[in-house]
């Protein structure tokens, strides 16, 4: 009777994979309580010996997805990993299909404002270069300052050498196309607005806040980071859940380098803004967030407090302890912005030294120039 071939790894790469591979499958049939675990490391391992590679089972791919949400040491709402919805597109990599389910992954989010957590995971040779799927655009403004959201200026500018061409009169508001690079091409989808939930902000106690014009986007889709499960990386995997007031509040139109808006609310709310023992900005702050608790609500559109996410994520520890897992966390992003002292997570301490996987991490984007850019109207 004639022998099998012995299995010989093709590069030392695989012997990682195989590591990475097998550490992951060990914690997939132990969590889950499926069967066939040595069946499945065998199977396993003579794929990458033959190939070099090999393929997660769409089940596999679930659960590694929900666990690099857990992992993730950035985000306070990881109580929620394991309701994260995944849609497995590892058969999908040409743009315009990319394009077509990033739509399709908006409608599902979005649910009617009720929103889902989903992560949508993309085949190989494909990623989006926005690291979220709506961005508003910044603009210089002719005279040294800017309009829109600073943040996005080096996008904004990269998208425009790209192709794309900014409306006749530009707003603080303006979404950005998405660009989707496939085979070193660069390819701009605009966004409908059927796609784009925004909440216009208004204040329960102060009417001349509306005149502001504040807005935002409802629904968050990080686009940028890579997928890493068992060895594999997935690096087009847009993943959204729903936003944390603070993050739009506190940050996004607060921020000096964002949309800088606490002298206009101040005005708006007519606070002493001549001297800062006057407190002006901490009583801006305060007001702006609670202006877009109230919007969110008004509108029905799912928004978490800062409070609430921290007693969450609190109970979130203590639910991984139980299991003896050790959760990694960075405390800068954890602790919420406004009144960081109230939150219990204030006093505790984590490390971040380790990366666990499967994670989520990020992917370079590199710039290209001399790229053809192609912009198909919807």
């Amino acid at each position: 009777m004639s022998q099998a071939p012995a299995l010989v790894w093709p590069q030392p790469a695989a012997e990682f994979l195989w590591a990475e591979a097998r550490t992951f499958l060990r914690t997939f049939h132990a969590e889950t309580g499926r069967p066939g675990l040595r069946v499945r490391l065998r199977q396993v391992q003579k794929e990458i010996a033959l190939n070099g590679t090999y393929r997660l089972s769409c089940e596999e791919l679930i659960h590694g997805a929900q666990l690099a949400w857990r992992n993730s040491a950035r985000c306070v709402g990881r109580a929620y990993w394991p309701a994260l919805r995944v849609r497995d597109l590892r058969h999908v990599s040409a743009p315009d299909e990319v394009f077509a389910e990033l739509r399709t992954h908006l409608h599902l989010a979005w649910n009617g404002g009720q929103i889902k957590p989903l992560i949508s995971v993309f085949g190989p040779g494909v990623r989006i270069i926005n690291d979220q799927l709506i961005r508003y655009a910044a603009y210089p403004d002719g005279s040294g300052g800017w309009q829109g959201d600073l943040q996005n200026a080096d996008l904004t500018a990269r998208l425009r050498r790209s192709g794309w061409e900014p409306p006749a009169q530009p707003g603080p508001f303006d979404v950005l196309p998405l660009a989707i690079e496939a085979a070193g091409n660069v390819h701009l989808y605009p966004l409908g607005l059927q796609e784009i939930q925004e909440v216009h902000f208004q204040h329960p106690a102060y009417p001349a806040f509306a005149a502001l014009n504040l807005k935002w986007h409802a629904l968050p889709v990080i686009s940028d980071l890579r997928l890493e499960v068992g060895g594999l990386h997935f690096d087009c995997a847009p993943f959204s859940g729903w936003y944390l007031q603070t993050e739009i509040a506190a940050r996004n139109l607060a921020d000096a380098q964002r949309y800088d808006q606490l002298p206009r609310v101040a005005q708006a709310l007519g606070l002493d803004t001549r001297r800062e023992r006057s407190l002006w900005r901490d009583r801006a702050l305060l007001e702006l967030n609670v202006a877009v608790l109230h919007s969110f609500d008004a509108a029905g559109v799912k928004l978490a407090d800062h409070h609430s996410v921290s007693r969450h994520f609190v109970r979130f520890e203590q639910k991984e302890a139980r299991a003896n897992r050790a959760v990694q966390g960075r405390w800068s992003w954890l602790i919420a912005p406004l009144s960081p002292a109230t939150s219990p997570i204030w006093h505790r301490q984590y490390s971040e030294d380790a990366q666990v996987r499967p994670a989520f991490l990020k992917v370079p984007v590199l710039d290209h120039p001399s790229s053809a850019a192609t912009c198909p109207v919807h």
